[in-house]
């Protein structure tokens, strides 16, 4: 017990910043251990760049950690050329001392500018102000850029649109929980950050990606019998959460740094069926079907992976929480959305690692509590010990469904389903027929009975469905239409859907869909389906893309839109714009997103 808080601590200490101020761990990637930052000159603070190409000029600025950019203080000007339209992106709402409600810029903006005309050696000028957050604000700044030779042209800008306001109220571009938690780890109090991602962790703890876990370290903490000290509980316990957290971590690094092409990769139907025979020949270690009439080298390796995963290998525990990180990889949630966009945008891939660390740790919280106390909660010996073993079994075939669901979703995960819980209720029915007769068995072979009928009736209806049968429920269920989504595959899909949309004046939703995402069937299933979202739904067009797949035209939709997980909900307005600010990830109740969608349908 010693040894692994001695190094669990030592690891801590290694986290914190060293005396090279250059290195990875940069002791600028640790502000909260200063009493005060020191404030950047403004052209490190606001690193500006252009680009021309043809009559269009693209002014950027790289903005750093805990600085900010006024939208409306831009003002641009040329000498020996005429400007054109001018793109602003929408910015964050802010309330800013100085100046009230403002619309600013964190981290990166790129504004497109039109030429109209432009001489050899034209510039084009332009004026910012910013401020350092909650320090000071700078004075306005001029930066020049050198113009080439442009011909007489209309100086358009694809999607620029003139008349967008200089400064909505918040109201109007509200700051999502992914982009404020993103904007806390830029701020200077990392500290209370991390404890506010401890926190969401501990809430993500209670969501279906993370349920999986539960009977896959349950089975490793009744694996080890009657002999298991509260000390070795936790101790396993704390290995199985490391090799979660660090996987989880490094993953996000990944899809953040990568992209999300790599994420749907782990979700590659090979990955899920070898994950789901995996977990179903650990099932049968909790069987006991090990000792069957296999081949000697295969009976060999299994026994000895068993014991592994009973926790007799502190490496085999560790490599069963780094498959659960696996397990875990395709649920996005805003504060894990919230660390990718920061890591994204800034390559700060330490301090996303630590939030996403501790994010993970926040997850494993009730993991540990679990794990530490089963060898109390759990009886020792006899066989309701071999019953609650058995339990865990089908726990952990559970599990395999669960991957199998990702791959087939509909009708053969249903079918699955139903098949685990008949099997679950006989063999518990069976085991209860042994025990003494009196209120309680009856009371539980009532129950069971029950778990035993549900069962069948679910697979029955998911079957006759797939027949093309309607039953009671189905014809009842049918009695109020939906109003559904409108399938598309392609970039230029989308495209030419909000032409249309725009031509008709009415803004534009896109679902981002996979059939590996538990939330995005929580979004079909609840949420798309409730009266108060039904009835936002009417006046815009509802239109999905499914990118299960992961082919070449889905990885190009999802990188133009920088979408780093799923579900991801994109928003356009009635003019074709695309709404960032009002972009979701992550699962939303049906009240909270009817409310989200007000503001996107808010002329």
């Amino acid at each position: 017990m010693k040894k692994i808080l001695f190094v669990f601590l030592s690891a801590l200490l290694l986290l914190a910043p060293t005396a090279h101020a250059d290195g990875i761990f940069s002791s600028s990637k640790f502000s909260f251990l200063k009493d005060e930052p020191k404030l950047m000159p403004v052209d490190e603070a606001f690193v500006f760049d252009f680009e021309q190409q043809g009559n269009q000029v693209k002014v950027s600025w790289v903005i750093a950690d805990g600085y900010y950019m006024y939208r409306d203080k831009l003002e641009f000007e040329a000498d020996g050329a005429k400007i054109g339209d001018i793109k602003l992106p929408r910015g964050k709402a802010h309330t800013d001392e100085y100046f009230g409600e403002q619309e600013v810029y964190y981290t990166y903006v790129d504004i497109p500018i039109g030429i109209k005309e432009a001489s050899s050696e034209a510039t084009l000028n332009v004026t910012f102000m910013g401020c350092a957050e909650g320090k000071l604000c700078f004075p306005p700044t001029k930066r020049s850029a050198v113009l080439d030779a442009v011909e007489p042209n209309d100086g358009k800008v694809a999607g620029a649109n003139a008349d967008a306001p200089a400064a909505p109220s918040a109201t109007s571009a509200p700051i999502t929980q992914q982009d404020s938690l993103s904007a806390m780890l830029s701020g200077d109090n990392l500290l209370w950050t991390l404890v506010i991602f401890f926190g969401l962790g501990i809430g993500l703890a209670l969501t279906p990606c993370v349920f999986p876990m539960y009977p896959i370290l349950s089975g490793i903490i009744v694996g080890q019998g009657e002999k298991l000290s509260t000390a070795k509980a936790f101790s396993l316990s704390m290995v199985y959460v490391q090799g979660m957290a660090i996987t989880y971590s490094l993953l996000g690094l990944i899809v953040a740094s990568a992209g999300m092409k790599y994420q749907a990769a782990l979700q590659h139907p090979a990955v899920l069926i070898f994950l789901a025979v995996l977990f179903l020949l650990l099932s049968l270690s909790m069987f006991g079907l090990y000792e069957l009439k296999l081949p000697a080298r295969w009976q060999e390796k299994l026994n000895s992976f068993s014991n592994n995963q009973k926790g007799g290998n502190v490496a085999g525990v560790f490599l069963m929480g780094v498959i659960s990180g696996l397990v875990a990889s395709p649920c996005t949630t805003a504060p894990l959305s919230g660390a990718l966009v920061y890591v994204a945008q800034t390559g700060d891939l330490m301090q996303g690692f630590l939030a996403l660390y501790v994010l993970s740790m926040g997850m494993g919280l009730p993991l540990l509590i679990i794990g530490s106390s089963g060898g109390k909660l759990l009886p020792r010996a006899g066989a309701w010990m071999d019953v609650i073993k058995t339990v865990f079994g089908f726990l952990l075939i559970a599990v395999s469904v669960v991957m199998i669901g990702r791959i087939w979703p509909d009708t053969v995960s249903d079918v699955l389903w139903s098949l685990w819980g008949v099997s679950l209720a006989g063999y518990l029915m069976h085991q209860n027929k042994l025990t003494e007769f009196n209120w309680k068995q009856t009371v539980r072979s009532v129950s069971l009975l029950l778990l035993l009928l549900a069962s069948f009736s679910y697979g029955f209806q998911a079957v006759m469905a797939a027949l093309g049968y309607e039953t009671p429920v189905a014809q009842q269920s049918q009695t109020s239409e939906h109003i559904t989504h409108k399938k598309i595959k392609s970039l230029a899909d989308l495209e030419r859907e909000i032409a249309a949309a725009s031509a008709a004046g009415k803004p534009v939703m896109l679902d981002l869909y996979a059939d590996w995402c538990v939330a995005c069937k929580e979004f079909e299933n609840i949420t798309f389906k409730a009266p108060e979202v039904q009835q936002r739904l009417a006046n815009l067009v509802f239109l999905q893309a499914d990118v299960t797949r992961n082919d070449d035209i889905d990885i190009e939709l999802l990188e133009h839109y920088d979408v780093l997980g799923l579900p991801t909900l994109l928003m356009f307005d009635a003019q074709g714009e695309v709404r960032d600010e009002l972009r979701v990830t992550g699962f939303m109740r049906p009240q909270a997103f009817a409310d989200h969608l007000d503001l996107l349908l808010k002329p």
